[in-house]
This record gives structure tokens, C-alpha cells and sequence, in this order.
């Protein structure tokens, strides 16, 4: 009934097994991936024919995460899966991204790669299972892709590069001091497609070394992939790549002037429009056959690549006049928004970033479902490209995979940086609202909200800083890395290679490549050139810090205090009705957490006292020989209860009420009257006993036997 095949290797402490034929049979490609006891299924279906008139790649990756594959049910009200999470978009995006180059130019037939966590062991993370399923699914398909890619995930620890690291490690990595990296690498035989890191201030050297040695550990995975595609791939489908050569020629005779002449222009709005219209004049040049050919963007755009790209690589200036290794002019405002936290307006070349950071308690933090587990995170941050920033008209939603990819790496960046948080109580959330775009948006956003954190007082470790680079690479072997890189450069080019830290070192670095073909040598000029420009941007951000920022008077204060465990029940009292009045009558935010840590927040410092004065009564014990204010709360022949530490009454004997001798209490008290009392200390049966003859009732103070005799 079933034809399988199933191929397994030893990959590091991990077999990792492959296999087809069984499930899913009727999809093009199908493959069960398994490292350990995580399992992914990907699914590959294309179409047979491309839409008429379609001019572009419709290739679409979902990443898919079950709840079950982990034992759980999902929260919420309707306990299914919904939108994807965050983690399931960067997933998606780390498939496609160097998928993507690898299929043969000028196929448009639509391509559908759906991966599915089936169960998840909680040690191997599955989005790297997910990529090496995607990549075996599709070389088997049948598909024209020139693949197959493998990946890897790799950490540092004490100075050693760790192969695939248990999700643990890489969770919350600024909580483990010993991992200082969480890298994702994606590549073929020869070549390195995709990298995507979260890092520690590493040099340029651990990183590319960190490149390395995952680009080395991933290919006895391409060789398995190989392996089951010998037994198990179907047949190539019947697809030959249209000659445009002739039509090239036609466009290039008809439009290499005005396109020319288009590319000279410095300002990009001004460029742009020249450059739509000369593609409109050369579309109207032509024959009505040659206008309905559904390659005609493509050749228009060769036009536009090979005239963007032969200046820089014959050594001429880029289409702004800088040369390679400038980066753009730059200006940087901060505290510009009156009512907010912090704030910072960071401009470089056309490229803008209005960043906020706002600060909160504990009460913010966001709460993140993973199959891991839940965990909560206390900085935040989000990335907004409205069409606006691009001159262009367009539908605005909520975020899409770009958005949330951007601000994830932004996110990564500035990691590092972070104070502890017992050094600094506070939640804290970014948005970045990019107000112009030309190249390189994300690493404007790092720098912004490095500056807006400034601004709003939060005690960074250093500025952080990032800048974009690009890559020319000619089939002959010429090539030229760019830094700053614009949008054209970038839609043209062959890398975007963005690298994000302090003057010490890297925090995240991201690369994707869309040739197949980035040397070793290559990458190093490029980590060089990052850290040129990465200083320079340092360097003019730190002419606006003039030094540790005030606090907003908008923002929260927050006082932490720390309580035995056990006490714990008590400050929250049953149903937490103790807690609600300590928040209702002091009128400050309050946060407990397991460990007995309380944070005690408010805007005015009286409510965080209050709060804080009432907590400590709850949880402190009185000590012996100290004077407290109490109130008297009820009369007896013998004596006066009195409430002095909290709900803690204890004893006034009759005799200790004054010097004089009474026949009863009430001849000097009367229930609700305040009163200065001493603890003498406790019964045999553990009771208070409290004295108020040895306490001056107007200023709170013991009564020396001096002052006594003397009063005498």
C-alpha cells in the first residue's frame, strides 16, 4: 500500500531520520523530518502552469506549530489554533528566504510549502527541522529547484561553537550568561543563503567563525537529503527557462538612455519617477506582441540591474554619488514627543525612524504561549512601515511578516544592551514608526530606539548601532560590498547583509544572499565594512547623548521589596482581598512574584510608600524594646488592647497605662484614640506586652528615668 523510504544519520548528539511515501501522498513533495523525538512535516504542491500575465515568483511558506505535539491545549476561549504567533511568521520567513534564490529563473508557476510541527521533544527547537523537511520536500517534488539546502542552529559557550543547543539554552538567552549566541544558518553545498542570529557583543572573527563551522556541520544533512532523493524524487518537471535575450535587446536599444539618464538622478523620489517613466516610454516603443509578453518586466529589470550595477562594479559612484563604504548623512533628535517616556527622531540619507519607548510595570509584560512553555518578556518591541514612508499609496492592516521580521530583528539587536532586570523593574516597549524608507529601515529602527531608551533613562550597557550592506557579484567574479545600502541597491543587488552592535562587538546579524555564491572572503569584507560604518553611526548618535537622561515625570516609579515566601499568602489574603486594599487605598500598582520579589509602582512616591508601609506591617515582625503608634480597640478592667503593627494587637496592662495608679483604663483612653507604645516583649504563651507609661505621648520618645525624675 505504501512505497516508503526513510534515510537516518548520527547528526551531532541527534539521529536525524528522513522519510517519504507514506503520509500525504497526493502532495508533490512530502517528508517527515525527525531530529530526536521533533518532528516536522512539510508539504509541497505547485502549480502546472503559471497565471497568464503573472510576472513574478508566487512562492508562500507556512510554518505551523500544534499544540499537541507538545502535550498542550491551546488557551483562549476556542482552544484551537488561530493566527500564527510571532514565532510561526519569523519561521516561515527563515524557509522562504533562502529557498527562494534556489528555483530556476523565470519559473512563475505558484509554489506551496506548508511545514507542520507534529511533536516537539522540548530540547531540538523545531524550526530548524521545519527548514531541512521544506528542503527535502521540494528537491524531491519534482519542482524546478536547485537545491537542496540544509541548516543549523548554532550557540557559543566558553569559547566553543555548540551544534544545535536545546531550546532551553536559547530561551531567553540575556538570562543565560554562559550562551552568547543564538545563530540560524541556512546553505547549499558550496554556498551560505540565510543567516539569522541573536548575539553577545561577539567579535567579527566568532561570528564568521560561528558561519563557518555551521556551514560545515550542515552537510552531511545535504548528503542525506541527496540520498533520499535518489530513491525517492519524482520526476524533474518539464520546465525550460524563457530565452529574453531578444527582447532584452529591444528594450536596451529602446530605453538605455532615458533609463540612464533616470539612475543619475540623486533624490529618490525624483529617481523613481524618471525610472517609471522610462519603463512606460520603452513599453509604449514597442510592438503590440512584445507589449503582451509576460517577460517584459523581467527584461525591463534586467535594464535596470545591469545599468545600477556595471557603474559600481567599473568603479563608478552609486546612484546617490557616495562611494562603497559611505554611509549616508545623518541626524539625530531625541526627546522630541513632550508627553512621552522617551523619544528619538533618527534620520540617515531618506531613511527615517520616529522611535517611542514607554515604560511599565509588571502588569505589561507580555505573556508568551510557546510549546515550551510560558514565559514572560519585558521588552517589547514593534515596527511600523505604513505606505507613507515610501511615497505610495496603499491598504493599511494589521502587521504583516515583514513588519513582524523587521522588528524582530531590531528586538535581537538590542538584547544585549539590557539592564538587568533587578537593576531595572520596568517593562519596556518600543515602537519604531519608519517615517521614510530608502534602504535599510530595520537597522534605523536599532539605532532609534537605542537613543529613544536613552532618552526615557534607561541604563544601556552602550549604543547600539546598525547599518545594511549589499553586494554586487558578476558572473565573471567582479564584485564590490556596499554599506548603507539604498532600496535599489537592495531590490538589485545580491545580498542584504545587516549587522547590528556596540563598540565592542556584534549583537545580531542577519544576511540573505540571492545568488549562490558568497565566499569566505566576501563575508569578511563585508563583517569589516559593517564595523566601519557601525563605529561612524556610533559616533555621531553619541554627539545627542549628553549624558544619563532625566526621567519622565509621566513615567511610573518603582520601588522593589523582597518578602520571605511564606509570607507570601498573607500580603495577597484570601481571594486576594488583602491585596486589593493595599492597591485601592495606597493607589499604587502592585506585583508579586513567586519568588517573594514585590514591585511597588506609581507616578507619586506617597502611594509607593503607602503601599510599601503596609506590605511591611503584613510581613515584618515587631521587635522588642521598639515604640509604635497604635490605636486602642477595645477596654477591658485590666488593661487596653491596642492594634500597633498591623492587624497585631497586643496587651497594655492596666498598671503600665501611666505613672499614676488607675482603677480602670478608661480614666485616660477611650477606644480610637492613638496612642505611643513600647514593646516590653512577649508571654510564656507568646502574647504581647505592650507599655505606654515609659513613652512621651506627644513626641513618640522613650522616657529616661532622668527626664522622669526631673518631670518629679
Amino acid at each position: 500500500m505504501f512505497n516508503e523510504t526513510k534515510k537516518s544519520i548520527q547528526w551531532g548528539n541527534e539521529t536525524l531520520t528522513l522519510e517519504t511515501g507514506k503520509v500525504a501522498r497526493q502532495a508533490d513533495g512530502s517528508v517527515i523530518a525527525t531530529l530526536g523525538e521533533t518532528s516536522v512535516m512539510a508539504n509541497v504542491t505547485f502549480a502546472k502552469s503559471a497565471k497568464p500575465g503573472q510576472d513574478f515568483f508566487p512562492l508562500t511558506v507556512h510554518y505551523q506549530e500544534k499544540y499537541y505535539a507538545a502535550g498542550k491545549i491551546p488557551g483562549g476561549f476556542f482552544k484551537r489554533e488561530a493566527r500564527p504567533s510571532e514565532k510561526e511568521t519569523l519561521v516561515s520567513r527563515l524557509i522562504d528566504r533562502p529557498c527562494r534564490p534556489l528555483f530556476v529563473e523565470g519559473f512563475k508557476n505558484e509554489v506551496l510549502v506548508m511545514a507542520t510541527v507534529l511533536s516537539c521533544d522540548l530540547v531540538n527547537d523545531p524550526d530548524v527541522v521545519a527548514m531541512i523537511a521544506a528542503s527535502a520536500a521540494l528537491t524531491i517534488s519534482g519542482v524546478p529547484f536547485m537545491g537542496p539546502i540544509a541548516a543549523a542552529r548554532v550557540g557559543f559557550a566558553n569559547g566553543q561553537y555548540v551544534l544545535n543547543p536545546a531550546m532551553d539554552d536559547m530561551t531567553q538567552l540575556r538570562l543565560n550568561a554562559e550562551q552568547r549566541l543564538d545563530l540560524v544558518i541556512a546553505g547549499t553545498k558550496d554556498a551560505v543563503m540565510m543567516v539569522e542570529s541573536e548575539a553577545y557583543e561577539l567579535t567579527e572573527e566568532e561570528m564568521l567563525g560561528a558561519v563557518k563551522f555551521g556551514h560545515d556541520a550542515m552537510q552531511p544533512v545535504i548528503d542525506l537529503i541527496i540520498d533520499l532523493a535518489e530513491g525517492a524524487a519524482k520526476e524533474p518537471f518539464d520546465f525550460q527557462a524563457p530565452d529574453i535575450s531578444a527582447l532584452y535587446a529591444k528594450v536596451k536599444t529602446a530605453g538605455e538612455a532615458s533609463m540612464r539618464a533616470a539612475f543619475a538622478l540623486r533624490d529618490k523620489q525624483e529617481r523613481t519617477n524618471a525610472i517609471s517613466a522610462a519603463a512606460k516610454a520603452v513599453v509604449a516603443s514597442l510592438s503590440e506582441e512584445d507589449q503582451k509578453d509576460i517577460n517584459l518586466g523581467s527584461a525591463i529589470k534586467k535594464l535596470e540591474s545591469s545599468i545600477l550595477r556595471g557603474d559600481i562594479i567599473n568603479g563608478g559612484a552609486r546612484i546617490d554619488g557616495r562611494d562603497n563604504k559611505t554611509v549616508r548623512p545623518i541626524d539625530v533628535e531625541t526627546g522630541i514627543l513632550p508627553r512621552t517616556h522617551g523619544s528619538a527622531l533618527f534620520t540617515r540619507g531618506e531613511t527615517q525612524s520616529l522611535c517611542v519607548a514607554t515604560l511599565g510595570t509588571g502588569e505589561d509584560e507580555q505573556i508568551i504561549d510557546a510549546l515550551n512553555g510560558n514565559y514572560r518578556s519585558n521588552f517589547l518591541l514593534h515596527y511600523n512601515f505604513p505606505p507613507y514612508s515610501v511615497g505610495e499609496v496603499g491598504r493599511v492592516g494589521s502587521p504583516g511578516r515583514r513588519e513582524i521580521g523587521h522588528g524582530k530583528l531590531a528586538w535581537r539587536a538590542l538584547q544585549a544592551v539590557l539592564p538587568a532586570a533587578t537593576d531595572f523593574p520596568y517593562t519596556v516597549r518600543l515602537v519604531s514608526e519608519i517615517t521614510e524608507s530608502n534602504g535599510s529601515s530595520s537597522m534605523a529602527t536599532v539605532c532609534g530606539s537605542a537613543l529613544a531608551m536613552l532618552d526615557a533613562g534607561v541604563p544601556l550597557k552602550a549604543a547600539v548601532a546598525g547599518v545594511a550592506m549589499g553586494l554586487i557579484l558578476e558572473d565573471d567574479g567582479k564584485w564590490a560590498v556596499l554599506t548603507d545600502i539604498l532600496g535599489d541597491e537592495d531590490h538589485l543587488g545580491d545580498m542584504d547583509f545587516k549587522v547590528a552592535g556596540t563598540a565592542t562587538g556584534i549583537t545580531t546579524m542577519q544576511m540573505d544572499i540571492k545568488v549562490a555564491g558568497i565566499t569566505p572572503a566576501i563575508m569578511a569584507q563585508a563583517l569589516a565594512q559593517a564595523k566601519d560604518g557601525r563605529l561612524h553611526i556610533l559616533s555621531e548618535m553619541a554627539k545627542s547623548i549628553t549624558g544619563p537622561a532625566k526621567f519622565s515625570a509621566y513615567a511610573p516609579k518603582i520601588e522593589t521589596m523582597s518578602i520571605p515566601t511564606d509570607k507570601i499568602r498573607e500580603v495577597i489574603g484570601s481571594g486576594g482581598k488583602v491585596i486589593r486594599e493595599i492597591v485601592e487605598t495606597s493607589g499604587a500598582k502592585v506585583d508579586i512574584n513567586d519568588d517573594g520579589t514585590i514591585k511597588i509602582a506609581s507616578s507619586d512616591a506617597a502611594a509607593i510608600k503607602r503601599a510599601y508601609d503596609m506590605i511591611y506591617s503584613i510581613v515584618a515582625e515587631p521587635e522588642e524594646g521598639h515604640i509604635y503608634t497604635g490605636k486602642v480597640v477595645k477596654l477591658v478592667d485590666f488593661g487596653a488592647f491596642v492594634n500597633f503593627f498591623g492587624k497585631r494587637d497586643g496587651l497594655v496592662h492596666v498598671s503600665q497605662i501611666a505613672s499614676k495608679r488607675l482603677n480602670h483604663p478608661n480614666e485616660i483612653l477611650k477606644e480610637g484614640q492613638e496612642v505611643k507604645v513600647k514593646l516590653l516583649g512577649f508571654d510564656e504563651r507568646g502574647k504581647v506586652r505592650l507599655g505606654m507609661k515609659m513613652v512621651d505621648q506627644e513626641t513618640g520618645l522613650e522616657i529616661t528615668p532622668e527626664k522622669e525624675s526631673a518631670e518629679g
